[in-house]
């Protein structure tokens, strides 16, 4: 019987005495041997050995349980995210260095308890939402390894979806948190820009990167989110913020936000619709109350977001990387970022114009819902061709 990786059964089990965190890395060592035989699924561009992991588990030898809230609670951690003394790759051998310090984010999970158990695959210096440009390997779905994974966090979804960790790291710049976790049945927390603090996170785009989630429930990712959000004065984009306040319980109201049926988009996925259909039916079961928004000036962000002189900051995060060893990067993410060096500044100014024009067309609606509901991803694709995801 598979080995229940939430965060109250572990906590269960090390308050009655029936698991250690050395049991656990033991158990999961030999889970993990169990995957690779049956189908490597190229999670892993590191994952920690045996020893390792005893280690970090043996340094949690004389706490109380109760006293850590992720004592004894295994993760796994993107590879743009440095874990001391493990490199940190970003999918690029050439680029790879080893940190001699954890990531701020990192630091804060272990010293609440957890056990890191490995750093994982994912596109390419997080540019992509498919988990397949890794020199490392195809990262495959955890449902069904004919589709793809989602990315950038490809191996950090698959990982908690496979059982292998209770929850992990990624990164959402532009749904590199999100799209994987929807792909693999998992909850993807993206917080805003700054609650989490990035310094020891190679950086995809900086002004707009988050440091995301992988859970298997709502109530695991929250408790990450307590372990490692706040300020950190290395970090000039990270900040306080209060926490998150809505209780949507049986007794509650609350409004959500769900687009018109001419912006919803599914790309030829027929199960679609029923299935956002569904979901927006439980949130009135709730309590909700669904209100229809314009969602044309949101996309017109996302537009300007994929379209636009942001990823001139994917290229100035390796732009000396980049300018001595083009050919080291995977050819697609080649091709993706070199078009950062084309846009000049009178664009770039012109579109952040844009952005604020956007936000104002847009906060209107905040005034009017708690929440705005979209599909997380309209389809899915197999990693040849187009195909259903029902």
């Amino acid at each position: 019987m598979p080995l229940d990786l939430s965060i109250p059964a572990l906590r269960a089990r090390y308050l009655d005495g029936s698991l250690s965190p050395t049991q656990l890395v033991e158990l999961l060592h030999e889970q993990m041997l169990a995957e690779d035989a049956a189908l490597d699924r190229h999670v892993w561009i590191r994952r920690l050995t045996l020893d390792e992991m005893r280690a970090h588990a043996a340094a949690l030898n004389g706490r109380d349980p109760k006293s850590l809230p992720l004592y004894g609670i295994p993760f796994a951690i993107k590879d743009n995210i440095d874990l001391a003394g493990i490199p940190t790759t970003v999918a690029c051998p050439a680029f790879a260095y080893t940190p001699e310090v954890s990531a701020t984010v990192v630091q804060r999970l272990m010293a609440a308890g957890a056990i890191p158990v490995g750093k994982s695959n994912l596109d390419q210096f997080a540019t992509g939402l498919v988990g397949v440009r890794s020199p490392y390997g195809v990262c495959h779905n955890a449902l069904n390894p004919d589709y793809v994974s989602g990315g950038s966090s490809a191996g950090s979804a698959v990982a908690v979806a496979r059982g292998l960790a209770s929850f992990s790291l990624g990164t959402d710049t532009a749904g590199s948190g999100r799209v994987p976790a929807m792909f693999n049945n998992l909850v993807g927390l993206k917080p805003t820009c700054g609650r989490i603090p990035a310094t020891g996170v190679v950086p995809a785009c900086r002004s707009i990167d988050a440091v995301s989630v992988f859970a298997l429930t709502a109530a695991d990712a929250a408790a990450v989110l307590g372990a490692a959000q706040g300020e950190d004065p290395l970090d000039a984009y990270s900040r306080n913020l209060p926490p998150y306040g809505h209780n949507f319980g049986a007794a509650s109201s609350f409004r959500f936000g769900v687009p018109r049926l001419a912006d919803l988009e599914f790309h030829g996925n027929p199960d679609g619709p029923a299935l956002f259909a569904q979901a927006v039916a439980h949130l009135q079961a709730l309590g909700g109350t669904s209100v229809e928004v314009d969602l044309s000036p949101f996309c017109a962000v996302a537009t300007l977001l994929y379209e636009g002189p942001w990823v001139a900051e994917r290229y100035q995060a390796i732009r000396p990387f980049i300018e001595a060893q083009p050919e080291a990067l995977h050819p697609v993410t080649r091709v993706i970022i070199e078009k950062g060096v084309q846009i000049s500044a009178p664009d770039t100014f012109a579109a952040m114009y844009r952005l604020k024009e956007l936000e104002r067309q847009t906060r209107p609606v905040w005034d009017g819902i708690d929440c705005l509901v979209t599909p997380t991803a309209s389809t899915i694709y197999t990693q040849c061709r187009p195909t259903r995801f029902g």
